[in-house]
Parts: structure tokens; C-alpha cells; sequence
């Protein structure tokens, strides 16, 4: 019997997560930037911060969330500590009113959830629809959860075993605090600690003095988590945010723990409902410890400020800016993220293409120098990159973001080839060049330069067609590509009608001419890879392929060395 009760406890409490992680994540998934956004621009003041924070919690019902974008953004420089601190206060209140909603007995309304749920999910036309639809499935196994938990409690209450095990537990309010912080840090939410709590106060499993010190408990766990996950470990400043949220409940646990005996006898006397009153007395607690916080935050932020001083440290052109750790929950939001650090690697391959052309026209060794160096950067990025997307896509993404987290990857890895063919190919030739001497006609210098120049305008449009999708910057991109194949074709011509002349420049240069028309030819194939997506999806990509398979081609000769 004992055995039987504790499955379906465990079995119930698995369930009321499971469902507020969809209704989280569906949340996420339908409003992410738009909630990224709001959160941004509400940070004018506290009180705006205050109120972001606590309708941003209620939509998410998890603190811990609010927790992590906002330090995110405190980490970054993008938002200062002060309404920082506000947006915490106010998700601790937010995570209260989903508490509040649910101690209600609406567990009738699950069906209802569950059937506007499913319909919106397996018929919704777009992706945010079918994310809506995630979100009441997600509150009906909530409240299907509560359900399952009241009614498996109430017939173990008369079990005597249960019952001082219970006791056991309960018994000290300081280890009921504990208890409950650490249960809390365990499942990542206050608010199925909290729901949770109410169930057994609502079975009489405890006594509504110690469902009171675990409400306090599962407040503090709750602050826990954003120091374990939010905070950088290069980084002592990315502590701040976390750490001021933990003091703020510490010290409201410490503060309200001596009295619970006298406030639980005064709840239970105004609202017998044992769990109504455990909700009641959550509210309570958060609002209070923001009424006495928000007037200090000031004072925090300076002592937050001097305690853990913002680490200074040389920029390293080798590591990701923008790839935001917090960010892969959501997966719009994590995929952004990953375009912009794509388009920074993309910065570092164009510097390399035109560092190593001044290298090869004004023989300037220590630029090809630079471009080495600069291959590093680019191999480094490129794996963060992948590993970065790699995670993400360990979640549920739907169709549209597989196919732009593989679109992402794709182009990374376009750009590193891109760099690897400047660093091994164009740098070595420039190093050729360098040591024998050499210099190009006139004549010749001129076409590789508007050679170069067309790359180069080619690799900037590829940006632009890589972050929007522009179907016409796309078949831009590929009708230069079969421009740039005919120009390569007219420019070798050329150069073989000056080595007919007998020219001496276009004699020692020709093995180093012919090689950089055909290595800044293949870099044009590899920007011109992102173009392709973008025709599939428009159902032209196979005109496309069909129309190059009957261009000319021109045999380059082995690369010299």
C-alpha cells in the first residue's frame, strides 16, 4: 500500500513538471523575442522593471527563466543592476499568481485544456499556434497533476506510517526550510514545490505551521538555481544579479521564519482552507519582501558592485560574443544568436580575403602573417558555432528552425572552408610571390583585383542573403556566380595571350596568376552556397543546377609550389 501511494505521488509530481515545462517552453516558443523585447524596453525604471518582471513570470511560471534572460542581459552591459534587481522582485510575485490561480479547485477545466490544446496543436497552420496549443496542454496536465496528487494523498492520510514519516520531516521549521529550498533547487520550480506543499497541507499531511517553513524553502531554492546556471564563471560581475535575488529572499526567510507560528495561527483563523491559506501566505511573503527591497536596491547594487568587480580582461577575437548559453530554451531567440556569431566569423574571413590581396599586390609579409593568426580565430569560432547549434538542436524544434539551425551550420562551414582556402592556398602563394620576388604586369595585377573586388561584393551580398532570405539577392548572387565562371574563363585567356608575347612579368607570375583566379573562384562557390536554401524553398534551386551544369569550364592547372 505505502509503495503503491508513493508511486503515484512521484508519478503525479512528474507530471505536474512535465506540464509546466510545456506550458514554459510553449510560451518561449510562441513569444520569445517579442517577451525579450518588452523585457528591454521596460527597464526605464524600477517600477516599470518590477511590473516586466511580474508579468513576465506569470507567462512563464518560472522565475528561474526570468532569471536567466535578465542576466543575460546584466552580463552583456545592456541592463544596469539596479532594474535588474527590480525585474527579480517582480518575478518572485509573478511566480505567486499561477500558485494563486491553481489553488482553486478548476481541475474540471482540464478536459476543456486539453481539447482546445490538441486541436490548436495538430491543425494550428503556423508555428505559433501550435506553441499556444502547447501552452494549455501543458496547464491541463497541471491541473490534471493536482488532481491525481489530492486524490492519491487523501486515503494514506489515515496510514500510520505515512503519517510519521511526514512528521519526521516536518517537524523542525529550520529543516523544513532546508528541505524544501533544496527539493526546489532539485526541480528547477518554486511553483510545483508550492503546489506541491498545498496538496499535502490540503490532506492534513502536515500542519499548516510547517507548510508555511516550506513555502519559505522553496522561496529560497528558487534563487538558487540562477547563481548555478546564469552566472559565468570567467565573469564574478555575472554573479551579482543572482546573488542580490538570494540575499533579497534570505533575508525575508530570516525575517518572517521566527513568526510563522503567530501568522499561521492568524491565516488559518481568517481562511480554514489549509492550502488556500499556504497560497495566500507565498503572495504575502513575495510582496512584502519587494515592498522592503525596492526602495534599497540602490545600496544593493553598490555593495553587489564592490564585492564582485567586473573582471578586465583582452578581447579574444577567437571566442563567441553572442552565443548566449540562457538563450537555448528558446529556440527563435538561440537560433538569432547563432546567426550573429556566424556573421561575426564572416567578419573575420572577410578581413583574412582582403588582408591576404594587399599581401600578394604590395608583398607585405607581416600582413599574411595576420591572416594565419586570423585562420585560428575562424576554426575556433566555427566549432562553437556547431557546438552551440549541436545543443539546441537536442530539443524539440519544429521544421521551419531545423532547417535554419542546418542553413546556420551550413554557412559556417562554407566560411571556415573559405578561410582555410586563403590561409593554405592564397597566404602560401603570397608567400611565393614575397620570397622570389615577383611582381605581376599591369595588366594582370588589375584583372585580380577586380577579380577580388567581385568576390568581395559577392561575399557582403551572401550576408545580406543569409540573415533575410531575399529570394531576389539570392538569384543575384547565383547569376554572378556564373558572370565571375566567364570572367575567370576571359581573364586566363587574356593572361595567355600576354605569356604568347613573351612578356617577362607574365612569364615567372603565370603558375601564381592562374592559381589565384582559381582559388578566389572556388571561395565564390562557397559564398554562393547560401543562396541555395533560399532557391529551394522558392522550388527554383533545380533550374538553378540545371542551368549551371551547362556552363563552360575551364581545366586549372595543378597548383604550383
Amino acid at each position: 500500500m505505502g509503495s503503491l501511494v508513493l508511486l503515484d505521488l512521484m508519478g503525479g509530481v512528474a507530471l505536474l513538471l512535465w506540464g509546466l515545462h510545456m506550458v514554459h517552453s510553449g510560451i518561449l516558443r510562441a513569444f520569445g523575442p517579442n517577451l525579450r523585447q518588452l523585457l528591454a524596453k521596460a527597464l526605464s525604471n524600477r517600477s516599470s522593471a518590477f511590473a516586466a518582471g511580474l508579468g513576465l513570470t506569470a507567462l512563464l511560471q518560472s522565475s528561474t527563466a526570468t532569471a536567466l534572460i535578465t542576466s543575460s542581459f546584466t552580463s552583456d552591459g545592456l541592463v544596469s543592476l539596479v532594474p535588474a534587481l527590480a525585474i527579480m522582485l517582480g518575478a518572485n510575485v509573478g511566480t505567486t499568481l499561477i500558485v494563486q490561480i491553481l489553488s482553486f479547485n478548476i481541475a474540471a477545466v482540464s478536459p476543456v485544456l486539453f481539447l482546445i490544446g490538441l486541436v490548436a496543436f495538430r491543425t494550428g497552420p503556423r508555428s505559433r499556434i501550435k506553441d499556444i496549443g502547447r501552452v494549455f496542454i501543458g496547464l491541463g496536465l497541471m491541473l490534471l497533476a493536482l488532481h491525481i496528487l489530492l486524490n492519491t494523498l487523501a486515503p494514506a492520510e489515515s496510514a500510520p506510517g505515512v503519517r510519521v514519516f511526514m512528521n519526521a520531516i516536518t517537524g523542525d521549521p529550520v529543516l523544513c526550510i532546508l528541505f524544501a529550498a533544496i527539493v526546489t533547487w532539485l526541480v528547477h520550480s518554486s511553483v510545483a514545490s508550492v503546489l506541491l506543499v498545498m496538496s499535502l497541507a490540503y490532506a492534513h499531511f502536515i500542519t499548516p505551521y510547517a507548510a508555511l517553513a516550506l513555502v519559505l524553502g522553496a522561496n529560497l531554492g528558487s534563487a538558487i538555481n540562477p547563481i548555478v546556471e546564469g552566472a559565468r564563471r570567467g565573469n564574478p560581475a555575472s554573479y551579482r544579479l543572482p546573488l542580490g535575488n538570494l540575499v533579497n529572499r534570505l533575508v525575508g526567510v530570516l525575517l518572517a521564519a521566527p513568526f510563522l507560528q503567530p501568522i499561521a495561527e492568524l491565516l488559518i483563523a481568517w481562511q480554514p482552507d489549509v492550502a488556500k491559506a499556504t497560497a495566500l501566505f507565498h503572495i504575502a511573503f513575495n510582496v512584502a519582501t519587494a515592498a522592503l527591497f525596492i526602495g534599497l536596491l540602490d545600496g544593493m547594487a553598490r555593495l553587489l558592485k564592490r564585492l564582485l568587480p567586473e573582471r578586465v580582461k583582452e578581447a579574444d577575437p577567437s571566442g563567441p560574443r553572442y552565443l548566449d548559453e540562457s538563450a537555448l530554451e528558446t529556440p527563435s531567440l538561440a537560433l538569432a544568436d547563432a546567426a550573429r556569431e556566424t556573421l561575426h566569423m564572416g567578419d573575420h574571413v572577410e578581413i583574412m580575403l582582403r588582408k591576404v590581396m594587399a599581401a600578394m599586390m604590395t608583398n607585405d609579409r607581416a600582413l599574411v602573417d595576420e591572416v594565419s593568426r586570423m585562420d585560428n580565430s575562424v576554426d575556433s569560432l566555427d566549432e562553437a558555432i556547431k557546438l552551440y547549434v549541436t545543443k539546441l538542436t537536442r530539443g524539440s524544434l519544429d521544421e521551419r528552425e531545423g532547417h535554419r539551425a542546418m542553413e546556420i551550420v551550413s554557412f559556417a562551414i562554407n566560411l571556415e572552408h573559405i578561410g582555410d582556402i586563403i590561409d593554405k592556398n592564397l597566404s602560401e602563394l603570397a608567400t611565393k610571390k614575397i620570397k622570389r620576388r615577383f611582381q605581376f604586369s599591369a595588366e594582370g595585377a588589375e584583372e585580380l583585383s577586380a577579380f577580388h573586388k567581385r568576390t568581395m561584393d559577392s561575399l557582403r551580398i551572401a550576408f545580406g542573403v543569409f540573415m533575410s532570405g531575399d529570394l531576389n539577392e539570392a538569384r543575384k548572387l547565383l547569376a554572378e556566380k556564373a558572370a565571375l565562371r566567364n570572367a575567370e574563363l576571359a581573364a586566363t585567356e587574356r593572361h595567355l595571350d600576354r605569356l604568347r608575347e613573351g612578356r617577362p612579368e607574365t612569364i615567372e607570375t603565370t603558375s601564381l596568376h592562374l592559381d589565384v583566379l582559381r582559388d578566389l573562384r572556388r571561395i565564390h562557390s562557397h559564398i554562393c552556397s547560401v543562396a541555395y536554401p533560399v532557391l529551394d524553398a522558392a522550388g527554383e534551386l533545380a533550374a538553378h543546377r540545371s542551368a549551371e551544369s551547362e556552363l563552360p569550364t575551364l581545366s586549372a592547372p595543378a597548383p604550383s609550389r
